[in-house]
């Protein structure tokens, strides 16, 4: 016997909770080995009434551990594959016997806790189930919203091509139209000459008939008397320096293909503004001006869509949103992300200034109108088109502006400006840094007489 127990290690016959040899060794149900004093010294120093913490269950025992029988199952490779669990529901006369030793809680606490836990989980469960819904819907409208725009912009786009093909087909014919004349022309000097040639065969002819039969006659007399009344030879022309020279197309088709390019240059800048017009107008919004913001000297339509300059100062109660220190107003409502349009007209201005402001300008005035103080406008003035930056951008005035569009792309931090009359875009700003709300702004300009008409936010007219 002792041969065959040399092999055991040293912790076979050691309690787990001495560390010494065992002394007066007993086992537990499921087979683990104490000292007798120190397992039951052990359970006496538990709480009585077993209530001071919770144990944890063997699965593969089918009893609940204290901390130093877990250790065991933490560090024995034996141990290790049991499976733990940090529950276990036992009877009374169990935790009287087995579990003695092991803290317990009564069934109904900790079902009322456990209750109160599960409450609180449903509830998160619940909130973050919504959320995951809302995130699907708003994929969703995405998607959809994308599809549409991938519509309009196809729809669009066809039109374009549709538009430059037609363009291209019209220099063909053109091209084509402009061979077949000079072939034509050459053709008309060919038959011309031809007719020509004709006639004077024929006289020719002619005068052959009348020659050949005196060349017959041997009557001396007849024939000088017959000489005399020949008719004088017709008139003809030097043919050897005459000819007919093929129509040359040199260059013909580098002309045509550069005039189809110029044209397509223009349509296709047209014709794009146009398609680009259209698809930022899906994106008009309805905006009513703020009286709580206009300038005391300023008159607002009782439907918030018209001011112009009163030409006297109103006294008005003191509000900080009250824009003082220049003759403008903004909208009732604000932007703070994704993308909004509106028109305005202009029409009969002479001075005016548009565009969108962040909800901090200075409404003292005084601070200029550029992005760093807050403004993003288009200004007109004395016949001059300007967008007001640092340095300010010049821009060309094609005609007289009847109506402006402003659209803005708050995340992608794009302004940009549309002549809705002539459906070109007139300036675009981009890299605009948004971080704060933004108002449609309007500036009267100065107010003399010549600039007495109103600005007029207009509804969207999209034209075909």
């Amino acid at each position: 016997m002792a041969s065959a127990n040399t092999s055991w290690s040293e912790e076979n016959f050691s309690c787990v909770i001495c560390l010494d040899v065992f002394s007066s060794p007993v086992s537990t149900p499921c087979g683990h080995n104490f000292c007798r004093t120190c397992i039951n010294t052990f359970w006496d120093e538990q709480s009585p009434n077993g209530r001071t913490s919770k144990g944890t269950s063997c699965l593969v025992c089918l009893i609940s551990y204290c901390q130093t029988h877990l250790e065991r199952h933490q560090r024995v490779a034996g141990l290790k594959k049991h499976r733990l669990t940090e529950q276990e529901c036992v009877c009374q006369y169990c935790t009287e016997t087995d579990h003695k030793s092991h803290p317990v809680v009564p069934l109904k606490e900790e079902y009322e806790v456990k209750t109160a836990l599960l409450g609180k989980i449903e509830a998160e469960v619940q909130q973050m189930i919504q959320e995951r819904k809302l995130k699907v819907m708003e994929i969703k409208d995405t998607i959809e919203f994308s599809k549409k725009d991938a519509d309009g912009v196809i729809a669009h786009g066809g039109q374009v091509f549709t538009a430059l093909m037609r363009r291209v087909e019209k220099c063909r014919d053109n091209f084509n139209q402009t061979v077949k004349e000079r072939l034509k022309t050459t053709e008309k000097q060919a038959e011309d000459l031809i007719k020509e040639l004709e006639q004077e065969i024929e006289d020719l002819t002619n005068r052959s008939s009348e020659v050949k039969p005196l060349s017959h006659t041997k009557d001396h007399l007849h024939f000088l008397q017959a000489f005399r009344t020949l008719n004088d030879p017709p008139p003809t022309r030097d043919w050897t320096t005459v000819e007919v020279r093929p129509p040359s197309y040199a260059g013909t088709l580098r002309r045509s293909l550069d005039q189809l390019e110029e044209t397509l240059n223009m349509e296709m800048k047209k014709l794009c503004a146009d398609a680009e017009l259209k698809r930022v107008q899906q994106y008009e919004v309805d905006v009513t001006l703020d009286p709580d913001t206009a300038h005391p000297q300023l008159i607002l339509s009782e439907d918030g869509k018209q001011v112009h300059d009163g030409g006297v100062l109103k006294k008005l109660p003191r509000n900080p949103k009250r824009c003082t220190g220049y003759t403008c107003v903004l909208t009732r409502q604000s932007f703070s992300s994704g993308r909004f349009y509106f028109e305005v007209q202009v029409k009969d201005k002479a001075a005016w200034r548009l565009g969108v402001a962040r909800e901090s300008i200075d409404r003292r005035g005084g601070t200029g109108w550029t992005p760093e103080t807050g403004y993003w406008t288009l200004n007109y003035y004395k016949n001059r088109l300007e967008f007001r930056d640092n340095p300010v951008v010049h821009l060309p005035l094609r005609a007289e502006l009847q109506k402006v569009g402003v659209f803005v792309d708050y995340d992608e931090g794009l302004v940009s400006f549309y002549d809705v009359e002539a459906r070109v875009d007139i300036y675009s700003a981009t890299g605009c840094a948004f971080t704060e709300p933004l108002y449609p702004c309007f500036h009267l300009g100065s107010g003399q007489k010549a600039n007495s008409a109103p600005l007029i936010i207009s509804p969207v007219n999209q034209t075909d």
